[in-house]
């Protein structure tokens, strides 16, 4: 008789210390509750400008439905380019310095395992979404989280970026705006992070895929900075600024080897992005301003709304200034995030993210997303006052 198989047995040493995500945790949890209102999901309510639906639907009309170069399509790329130098002054060219990717997670994944050797530290600044360190891990490299704080409304500062660096670390993975907090630096910030990465001769994964949603001042590149193009991969896509998140269509920045490394993974193992998101991505480049603009004033509105609410019925919430999420405090309600995020979500339908599944240092907040109608904003606003009232 043959030896009888144990599946787990099989299992790759590294999936054994990376947990479910956090998040979809709670979406599980939503969708077993009738009538919640979601202050959760990661993506903008708005349905996709027509204009730019209509691009895809004539595309697949007219029979384009075939593979596109690995590296993408070649209008698009130059688009992405054109935008790049108008916006932020960066020349990239579009015939090596660009990639067409699916989705910045497929970006973010191949980024990591363009630069990553097993046993190099890569540091995270947390919180910080949810991918990052597990990516790190699949890459072979150590994740090194390090903290920001609400003080300094969850910016990395350059004795705490200093302080984490040995001598393994390779690279550091940076958000800005970010996601959970919906902090942003401002260009002078930056610079000094710069300075710290030429110092130890570093490499800087930037993910930027909210830089238009930025509401205060203008978003700052990092491969803008000086000297810093040649050592950033930057992430960027059109998922938040265009509500395009199902079309999966991003793009990374860089200098030719590290595109060139880059597209060898994305050849074996995606081979291109779907072809009608990139004519998708075209047009949103190309005619999508004036509605993308039209989104953000919207979630400005809700952002002032939902901090004043959350400040209003106590609990505290520094303002942020970029993405569509809060990041208030829960501490005083005497509940970790996880507690209160499940109670709440249980007692009063009202569906938010614990803040300690972004890394350790968000327990005792909640991410909060205002990508939500004002109706609803205001419904969970009111049931989460009844709640803090109900703790009393």
């Amino acid at each position: 008789m043959r030896q009888k198989c144990n599946p787990t047995d099989f299992l790759a040493k590294s999936l054994q210390s990376i947990p479910p995500s956090g998040i979809r945790r709670f979406f599980d949890l939503v969708s077993e509750i009738d009538e919640v209102i979601s202050l959760g999901v990661g993506e903008p309510d708005f349905i996709t400008p027509w204009h730019i639906r209509e691009a895809c639907i004539h595309s697949i009309e007219q029979g384009e439905t075939s593979y596109t170069s690995n590296y993408g399509l070649k209008e698009l790329r130059e688009e992405v380019c054109k935008m790049y130098i108008r916006k932020h002054g960066v020349h990239y060219d579009p015939g090596n310095e660009a990639l067409i990717t699916t989705g910045v997670s497929e970006a973010l994944d191949i980024a990591i395992r363009t630069i990553v050797n097993p046993g190099d530290e890569v540091i995270v600044v947390q919180p910080s979404y949810v991918a990052y360190i597990p990516s790190v891990i699949f890459a072979g490299g150590t994740p090194v989280p390090v903290s920001t704080d609400v003080t300094n409304n969850f910016k990395i500062t350059p004795e705490s970026l200093e302080a984490a660096i040995t001598d393994k670390t390779k690279a550091v993975i940076i958000n800005y705006p970010n996601n959970p907090t919906g902090a942003v630096m401002k260009r002078n910030e930056l610079e000094e992070i710069a300075d710290i990465v030429a110092e130890h001769d570093l490499f800087v994964i930037s993910d930027e895929i909210y830089e238009c949603l930025t509401y205060n001042g203008d978003h700052t590149s990092f491969a803008s900075l000086d000297g810093m193009k040649e050592r950033t991969i930057l992430l960027n896509g059109f998922s938040k600024a265009y509500a395009m998140t199902g079309f999966r269509i991003a793009y990374a920045l860089a200098t030719p080897e590290i595109i060139k490394s880059m597209m060898l993974i994305h050849q074996y193992t995606m081979l291109c992005a779907p072809i009608s998101s990139q004519v998708g991505a075209i047009e949103a480049i190309k005619n999508g301003d004036t509605q993308m603009q039209k989104m953000v004033r919207e979630y400005d509105r809700r952002r002032r709304l939902i901090v004043r609410g959350l400040n209003n019925i106590g609990l505290e919430c520094f303002e942020p200034e970029g993405a569509f999420y809060a990041f208030p405090s829960v501490k005083n309600s005497g509940l970790s995030s996880e507690d209160f995020a499940e109670s709440l979500l249980n007692e009063k339908q009202v569906a938010t993210v614990p803040g300690d599944v972004f890394g350790s240092c968000g327990n005792g907040f909640l991410r909060c997303s205002y990508a939500a109608s004002k109706e609803d904003i205001k419904r969970a606003l009111d049931r989460m006052e009844e709640f803090i009232t109900s703790l009393k």
